[in-house]
């Protein structure tokens, strides 16, 4: 069975996803915020390459 973590988060940004998570129709913020996350590794792909997913990421704006 999969753990949990929790994530601090800003106030307003929590705001603003549980609008968006409600008008899309998840059943939780949680659910919203794993899905999206999911969504965001899949576009980094399944790269074992430590140095090309650093480049990925520093592409999409995560890291500089």
């Amino acid at each position: 069975m999969f753990g949990t973590t929790k994530v601090k988060l800003d106030s307003a940004l929590v705001d603003k996803i549980k609008k968006y998570a409600e008008i899309a129709g998840y059943s939780s913020v949680e659910e919203f915020i794993t899905h999206a996350l999911e969504k965001e590794l899949a576009k980094i792909g399944d790269s074992e390459d430590e140095e090309e997913i650093r480049k990925r990421l520093k592409g999409l704006g995560y890291i500089s």
